[in-house]
């Protein structure tokens, strides 16, 4: 229908949605599209559109850029696209103009939608004919709009803490607040994080790591737990439809455009307290899935543009795992994706990013790995991201693995830290050097030019896997409950159970897993690198041995903060090993260890030692390594000398003594951190640490041993 409004063709830049006083701009990216109709709906009523705005190409297109200025418009307007053109999947096109289409650029998204798969049941896959995209049944009922913004709020800028003083705290929002047990007013919202701020202050950590936040459908998974017959969720996240749009259901505030606004808020608390936010960001892919999945932006807006294809046309590259890839390293989408960073960090005033399966960032558009992806350097290099934190997952779900091969000031997962750590502690063989090259920093993968430990974030676990407390609790998967036959989610777990499969164990066994908990942390913190805690691992949150909680919206995956009492032994030890590591640059070098004497100095900043001063045990069957930090190696980094370190780690089952070395600053040894003592024991604070007397020790097998010289 025509508009009664005044228009003006407006201008293709910026994309998205621009107000101003009398009205508002609308530019959409479309190349192949042979019209655009621009759809508002009434707040009142967004299940029906009360007006159409056809888009006259010969006056509302700048090259692939479509553009109006429409009168009248106001915050809260609710919208979307209908763009037609071709529909040839064999051919790469999708359009479909009985698609409500939402606007990539869109800041906010309404309602409690769920898309409608129903038409995609059944339907020969090699048929042309049966896309869920050809469907003529008109989408805009039951299809999410987009919101007109004008969320000003920009009483906030980054902290910019270094990465050798950064200690991330990976949570998810919803489940970090929402059991009943979190004692917030908000819970599961954005509000409701801001709440736990003085439990993240006490904890020690620095930055939040954010579970995926943009907007996203959790109602997508078809699947019901085969014990209770509940329809199973998208509880993660990792399947973006709005990327520029924080999640309307993590807003306590309301979800018009208040989510907003609560998430910058958040976002402001958590600076105020010392406290960085990054964001998990999915740019490998979509929520619209494979060639059977609904069109809901990308694909109907322009297929061939934003996504990597099959020779067959009509099919998906899935290097992702999750039915399509993102065309990151089309001009245009990489443009998209900088616009997309950009905002988050100068509008929403997030700290850093981490990319998941950032290896599809760095595949060209047949799915190559580029020996110098673009995009890569372009995020790296963009002058507004310059003192952003990013953070790549090195690797996809097609068998890319570039862990230590990502450029420039790019850090990474290290996932090679991750198992080189469990298999020591698990008493595997030919674990000991893998074991002392990760906690110095994994100089095999760091060691090049411009590179250092800084480059590592280290991590025992993460959501992805078994939490710390099953680690020590289960040997297998208990993954039934996902409901897909127990055969999702890895098998390479890398745990030990001690002897008895499950969270409840007899006493001796119980003991053995606090220690071996304690031993995890230890190392952690101990680490050169960055280290990055999962959320509830530091009082025992269990997944009861799911490994794979995607789906599990429910007291599986919520926090339940009666664990910190419960617990309350391992939440003291993680609270004070974090303490600890803040006291002590030498845990925090910018530059890795040499072994070499450096002048002015008598001793290396490290020395390998074994159960005997300087003959470290570097064989097959070793389970056990010690090694000496010289603090004075910190004045040239840190402005001062740190104290010395004595560590030593054993694996093995059985009492080893080790014969002490010498401090290199000539003072005598306290002993500071015995993981074989209970609480306060374990690990010793304020002064209170016990002088050691002898120059040997006598440390239990399963256990962690830290001396700090004093005086």
């Amino acid at each position: 229908m025509d508009t009664k409004r005044k228009t003006y063709p407006g201008y293709p830049i910026p994309l998205g949605v621009k107000l101003d006083r009398n009205g508002a701009q609308f530019s959409i990216f479309s190349r192949h599209a042979a019209s655009v109709t621009l759809v508002l709906f009434a707040s009142t009523k967004p299940d029906s559109p009360f007006e159409e705005i056809a888009l006259d190409p010969k006056k509302n297109k700048t090259g692939d850029i479509w553009h109006i200025w429409i009168e009248g418009i106001r915050e809260g307007q609710l919208y979307g696209y209908r763009i037609d053109g071709p529909y040839d999947p064999l051919n790469a096109q999708r359009f479909n103009k009985y698609k409500l289409l939402l606007d990539p650029y869109a800041k906010a998204v309404s309602g409690n939608f769920q898309w409608d798969l129903s038409d995609a049941r059944g339907y020969d896959q090699n048929s042309p004919e049966n896309d869920l995209s050809f469907s003529t049944k008109d989408s805009s009922p039951g299809a999410p709009k987009c919101i007109v913004v004008n969320a000003e709020f920009n009483h906030d800028r980054q902290l910019i803490i270094p990465f050798e003083n950064t200690i991330i705290y990976e949570l998810h929002v919803k489940g970090f607040t929402y059991h009943a047990s979190s004692g917030v007013e908000h819970p599961g919202t954005f509000r409701g994080v801001a709440e736990k701020i003085p439990y993240l202050k006490e904890l020690g950590v620095t930055a939040v790591e954010l579970m995926p936040v943009q907007e996203f459908d959790e109602e997508e998974n078809t699947n019901r737990n085969p014990l209770t017959g509940e329809k199973l969720k998208n509880y993660w996240g990792y399947s973006t439809i709005s990327f520029f749009a924080p999640r309307g259901r993590y807003s306590s505030s309301g979800s018009m455009g208040e989510q907003i606004r609560e998430f910058k808020e958040m976002a402001r608390e958590l600076h105020r307290a010392g406290i960085e936010v990054i964001l998990d960001v999915v740019f490998n892919h979509t929520a619209e899935g494979d060639h059977l999945g609904p069109t809901l932006c990308f694909r109907g807006i322009d297929n061939s543009i934003y996504y990597m294809l099959e020779d067959k046309k009509r099919f998906y590259k899935n290097y992702s795992g999750c039915g399509n890839t993102f065309n990151c390293n089309h001009p245009h989408v990489r443009d998209f994706i900088i616009d997309c960073l950009k905002y988050w960090v100068v509008d929403m005033h997030v700290d850093g990013f981490r990319f998941d399966l950032a290896s599809i960032l760095g595949r060209d558009q047949n799915g190559n790995i580029l020996s110098n992806p673009p995009l890569i350097e372009r995020i790296a290099e963009d002058p507004i991201l310059r003192n952003t934190k990013i953070i790549a997952e090195a690797w996809d779900a097609s068998g890319a693995y570039q862990v230590g091969d990502f450029p420039g000031r790019w850090a990474e997962w290290n996932g090679k830290y991750r198992d080189d750590v469990r298999r020591f502690w698990r008493g595997d063989e030919n674990s000991v050097g893998s074991f002392a090259t990760r906690i110095t920093g994994s100089s095999d993968l760091y060691g090049g030019e411009n590179k250092s430990p800084l480059h590592s974030i280290n991590f025992i676990t993460c959501h992805d896997g078994f939490t710390l407390n099953d680690l020590v609790s289960y040997r297998k998967k208990r993954n039934i409950e996902n409901g897909e036959n127990n055969e999702d989610g890895t098998t390479y777990n890398l745990s030990c159970n001690f002897g008895v499969e499950g969270i409840e164990a007899p006493p001796p066994i119980e003991s053995l897993r606090i220690k071996q908990i304690k031993n995890f942390l230890a190392t952690l913190f101990l680490s050169q690198g960055v280290p990055m805690l999962l959320a509830g691992d530091e009082f025992r949150r269990t997944q009861r041995g799911n490994n794979n909680a995607y789906c599990q919206d429910n007291d599986i995956s919520w926090t339940d903060w009666g664990f910190r009492e419960e617990h309350g032994e391992v939440f003291r030890f993680c609270k004070e090993i974090i303490r600890f590591r803040k006291e002590h640059p030498i845990l925090r070098m910018k530059t890795f260890f040499t072994g070499e004497i450096e002048e002015n100095n008598k001793i290396p900043d490290i020395t390998w030692h074994g159960t005997k001063t300087d003959e470290p045990d570097w064989s097959p069957q070793s389970h056990a390594i010690a090694c000496l930090l010289n603090g004075k190696y910190t004045e040239e980094e840190y402005g001062r000398a740190d104290s010395d370190i004595y560590m030593a780690f054993n694996a093995s089952p059985i009492n080893l003594i080790f014969e002490i070395p010498e401090p290199p600053s000539g003072s005598e040894w306290t002993i500071a951190i015995n993981t074989s003592q209970p609480a306060p024991f374990d690990i010793m604070t304020g002064g209170d640490e016990r002088v050691l007397r002898d120059n040997s020790f006598n440390l239990e097998g399963l256990s962690t041993l830290v001396l700090v010289s004093r005086g």
